[in-house]
């Protein structure tokens, strides 16, 4: 299902559950093939079990132990992370130099989408400079990582909202050693992810238009 927002501007697009190459490999055709009037697109969906590794990550902060989980080295930026069922991932595929947004403007737009949806909550989301995420208590909530080319954009975030997060203690997440993170479930917010994901994919589109 895609709904359009903004026509020929914007489209949300929800996947469900999706394998990661394909998807990843879908991302990068899509980015590809875009032309100068391509609408913008935001991917909603949740992956089997999976560890990521972006163009900074040093195979010292794991995983560990993968125990069955794939281990796929990708063109994002950051570090090592995990994907998987109960996590609400939102993959931004948009024209930071149609819309005239810096990357790092962009960022901070990313953010402020998740600690916008927690504040809804009671519940305060943080920055924390040099680590992109959100942070609550000091625990990571949501993680990001982009790659971008010719000025468009792919990849996103990854919000936390009712997974097991065991896997995460084979890696030091985000290339931070003892770093916790937690979800939005363990914070009192007891919205599903399904729900969680898409009104954090409706906050974003919102900003991106008024950005």
């Amino acid at each position: 299902m895609a709904a359009v927002l903004a026509p020929e501007r914007l489209r949300i697009r929800s996947f469900g559950r999706a394998e990661y190459l394909p998807t990843l490999e879908a991302m990068r055709a899509f980015s590809v093939r875009r032309g100068a009037d391509t609408p913008d697109e935001l991917w909603l969906l949740e992956h089997p079990p999976v560890y990521t590794l972006g163009l900074g990550a040093d195979r010292s902060h794991g995983p560990r132990e993968a125990r069955g989980i794939p281990v796929i080295a990708v063109e994002r930026g950051g570090e090592v992370t995990y994907h998987g069922p109960g996590q609400a991932v939102l993959y931004t595929l948009v024209d930071l130099a149609r819309r005239g947004i810096r990357v790092r403007e962009f960022v901070r737009l990313l953010e402020q989408s998740v600690i916008d949806l927690l504040a809804e909550h009671g519940v305060r989301g943080e920055r924390r400079a040099g680590a992109p995420g959100v942070y609550v208590a000091g625990a990571k909530v949501a993680a990001l990582g982009l790659r971008v080319a010719r000025g468009r954009a792919y990849h996103g975030l990854a919000l936390n909202v009712d997974m097991d997060l065991a896997p995460f203690t084979a890696i030091d997440p985000c290339g931070y050693p003892g770093l916790a993170v937690t979800q939005t479930r363990d914070l009192g917010i007891g919205e599903s992810c399904a729900a969680l994901g898409e009104r954090l994919a409706q906050r974003l589109a919102q900003a991106l238009e008024h950005a």
